[in-house]
């Protein structure tokens, strides 16, 4: 997969035809004063093809293996505890 790097001033002038580029294939890397501050990619159509695409572009890491489900853990905001919630909630 290509890939070159455009400042925002000049994806603003050429914003056309970098989108023309993107569906060809290639990313585009933003840069503002130099810095990487985003990636434009081509849109995948299936769930492989996005995996693939984040994956080849670094975002994420995967083995391959099924995920095993986690069990939700509630959260406290405060510092009262569950406990002080319930009684709270009963009167």
């Amino acid at each position: 997969m290509k890939e070159r790097q455009i400042g925002i001033r000049e994806l603003k002038s050429k914003l056309s035809q970098c989108i023309r580029e993107v569906k060809t294939g290639e990313t585009i890397v933003v840069t503002d004063r130099g810095r990487r501050v985003a990636r434009i990619v081509r849109e995948g159509n299936s769930l492989a093809e996005r995996m693939d695409t984040l994956r080849n572009a670094g975002s994420i890491q995967w083995s391959g293996r099924r995920l095993r489900a986690t069990e939700a853990m509630p959260r406290l905001r405060g510092k009262r505890t569950v406990a002080e919630i319930i009684i709270e909630n009963r009167d």
